[in-house]
C-alpha cells in the first residue's frame, strides 16, 4: 500500500463531466485530481454526441479549432418515419442561430483525449488512469477522500479537501455514500451494434429512428458504419438472445430492409451490448466534503442522447461555482447546495420530457399498441415549419446551457 497522497479537489471518473470539471478547476489554479479506472477511453458504444452548446464552450475554451480536427460527422435535424414508409422531418437543428447550429457525432475517446491534452498543460491537473476507487474515507462524517486500487494490484489513499463523483449512473461513489436515488419507471433497455454503410445512394444520414411492428430501432450515420439501437422491453436481453442471431437479424431487416445485404456481417450476439437504461435521480447532491454530478447524480435515459450535454453542463456549473471557494481552501455544505440549485430545473425538465416520450411512443411500440410515431408532431411541423427549431433547441442547446467562467477561456488558435 502507498502512502497517505493529498489534493485539492478529487474527481472520480475520466467520463465527460469528469474531465471537464478537471480542466476548468485546473485553469482557475485548483489543484486537481482525476481519477479514471480504465487505461484508456478506448470504449464502444458510449454516448458520442457533442451538442451545439458543448461546440460553444469548446471554442470559449480556445479548443474549436483541435475539436474541429477531429472524425466527426453532422446531426443537423430530427427525424421521424411516417406510416407512407417516408420520412418527416420534425427538429431542424441548422434553424438555430451558427455557428452552433449542429450536434456532431464524435466518438467519445477522442473527446475525452483532446479534453486531458488540454487539461495537462495546466501545472495542477493530475490524471491518473488504471485507478478504481474502491471506497470513501470519512472523518466525523465528513467524507475527506477516497480508498484505491491500480490494475497491478497497488492500493492507496488520496485525500481531499473536496471530492466530486462523476462516476455515471452505477456509481460506487454514490453507494458508498449511502445515497438512494428516486428511480422512474423505464419500459425498455437498448441493444447497440454496428452494420457496415457503404457508400450507396439513398442510405440514411445523421439520425433514423425505424418503427415496424414491435420493432423499433435507431440508425446512426457514423461514416463508415452505422451505429444501431435496437429498443427491447425492459428485462427481455435473455429472452431475445435465446432467439438466436437468425431470429435477430430478421428483426433488424424489418425496420432497415436496406441493411439486408449486410446482416451477415453480424455473426456473434456477443457483439450486441446490452445498455440497462435508468433513469433516476437524487434528491440531495451533496453530503459534507462530496458532490456528485452527471449520471451519478440523475441518469438519464438515452433518449434524446441529451445525458452527456446535461453532464457537461453540470461540470461548468461546478467549477464557476467552486472554483473560488476551492482557491480559498473554505469549500462549505453551503457552497455544494448551490450546483443542484443552479442545476435542478434543467435536469427535471429534461427527464419529464424523457418520460413523456417513453410514455407516449417507446412504451405503445414495444407492447404492441401503436405502430407509428405519434401524428401530431409532425402535422404541426409540417405546416408550421417555425416550430422545428423547438425540439432543436431542446436537443442541441437544452435549458439553461452554461458558458465557461472567464478563468477558464482562452482564444482560438488554428
Amino acid at each position: 500500500m502507498t502512502g497517505n497522497e493529498r489534493t485539492t479537489c478529487l474527481v472520480v471518473g475520466g467520463g465527460p463531466a469528469g474531465m471537464v470539471l478537471g480542466l476548468l478547476l485546473a485553469r482557475a489554479g485548483v489543484e486537481v485530481t482525476v481519477l479514471e479506472k480504465h487505461g484508456d477511453f478506448l470504449r464502444d458504444f458510449r454516448g458520442d454526441t457533442v451538442h451545439a452548446s458543448t461546440v460553444r464552450l469548446l471554442d470559449e475554451l480556445g479548443l474549436g479549432p483541435q475539436f474541429r480536427r477531429l472524425p466527426q460527422s453532422r446531426l443537423e435535424s430530427i427525424g421521424v418515419p411516417t406510416p407512407d414508409g417516408g420520412f418527416a422531418t420534425v427538429g431542424e437543428i441548422n434553424r438555430l442561430r451558427p455557428p452552433y447550429n449542429y450536434v456532431a457525432m464524435v466518438p467519445q475517446w477522442d473527446f475525452l483525449d483532446l479534453l486531458a491534452d488540454a487539461a495537462k498543460q495546466e501545472p495542477t491537473f493530475t490524471l491518473r488512469m488504471n485507478t478504481e476507487v474502491t471506497g470513501l474515507i470519512r472523518d466525523n462524517g465528513r467524507v475527506t477522500g477516497v480508498r484505491y486500487r491500480t490494475s497491478d494490484g497497488t492500493t492507496g489513499t488520496l485525500h481531499a479537501e473536496l471530492t466530486v463523483a462523476c462516476d455515471g449512473r452505477h456509481s460506487v461513489i454514490r453507494e458508498q455514500a449511502g445515497l438512494r436515488p428516486k428511480e422512474f419507471p423505464v419500459p425498455f433497455d437498448v441493444w447497440w451494434f454496428r452494420m457496415p454503410r457503404y457508400e450507396q445512394g439513398g442510405e440514411v444520414s445523421g439520425l433514423s429512428p425505424r418503427i415496424n411492428g414491435e420493432d423499433f430501432g435507431l440508425l446512426i450515420n457514423r461514416g463508415d458504419y452505422f451505429q444501431m439501437a435496437y429498443f427491447l422491453k425492459k428485462g427481455d436481453d435473455a429472452r431475445l438472445r435465446a432467439e438466436g442471431l437468425d431470429r435477430f437479424r430478421r428483426r433488424i431487416v424489418n425496420i432497415a430492409p436496406e441493411l439486408a445485404d449486410r446482416v451477415d456481417t453480424l455473426t456473434d450476439l456477443n457483439d450486441v451490448k446490452l445498455l440497462d437504461v435508468r433513469l433516476n435521480r437524487l434528491h440531495r447532491w451533496h453530503t459534507e466534503g462530496l458532490l456528485l454530478i452527471g449520471d451519478a447524480a440523475h441518469a438519464m435515459s438515452p433518449v434524446g442522447g441529451v445525458g452527456i450535454n446535461l453532464a457537461v453542463q453540470d461540470a461548468v456549473a461546478t467549477a464557476t461555482l467552486l472554483a473560488e471557494p476551492l482557491r480559498q481552501h473554505r469549500v462549505r455544505p453551503a457552497d455544494l447546495a448551490k450546483v443542484r440549485r443552479r442545476r435542478w430545473i434543467p435536469m427535471v425538465l429534461t427527464q419529464g420530457l424523457q418520460r413523456v416520450l417513453q410514455r407516449l411512443v417507446i412504451r405503445p411500440v414495444l407492447t404492441g399498441e401503436r405502430t407509428t410515431f405519434p401524428a401530431a408532431p409532425v402535422v404541426l411541423t409540417r405546416y408550421l415549419p417555425f416550430l422545428r427549431a423547438i425540439p432543436a433547441y431542446i436537443v442541441a442547446i437544452g435549458p439553461r446551457p452554461e458558458h465557461a467562467p472567464t478563468f477558464a477561456r482562452r482564444p482560438n488558435h488554428p
